[in-house]
């Protein structure tokens, strides 16, 4: 159960080596260049109203984002105000209970 599983031995066959072949001098005509081959993907073509309302869908999301960030902004603020009027009330608190009034 615990004994490693070896994987069976590759019984590829061993490569040959090949001769090596005589050198041909190579022209010296330089063969054109090659054409970028022709995308086959669908290219995306806007419409005034395609691109209208992706303006307006953009524009959407702005200003939801922006409301989202001023409403955390908001409670942030209102909540350092309350901690602020709180620690204030406290202070007075505990020096008039040390004066003993």
């Amino acid at each position: 159960m615990f004994t490693p599983k070896y994987p069976p031995q590759d019984t590829a066959p061993a490569p040959t080596a090949t001769p090596a072949q005589a050198s041909v001098p190579v022209p010296a005509v330089q063969a054109p260049a090659p054409v970028a081959p022709v995308s086959q993907r669908p290219t995306v073509q806007l419409t005034p109203g395609s691109a209208l309302a992706l303006a307006a869908g953009g524009g959407a999301v702005v200003l939801v984002v922006g409301a989202v960030l001023v409403s955390m902004l908001l409670a942030v603020a209102i909540t350092a105000v309350s901690v602020a009027v709180t620690a204030v009330v406290l202070r007075f608190l505990i020096t008039d209970l040390r004066k003993g009034h």
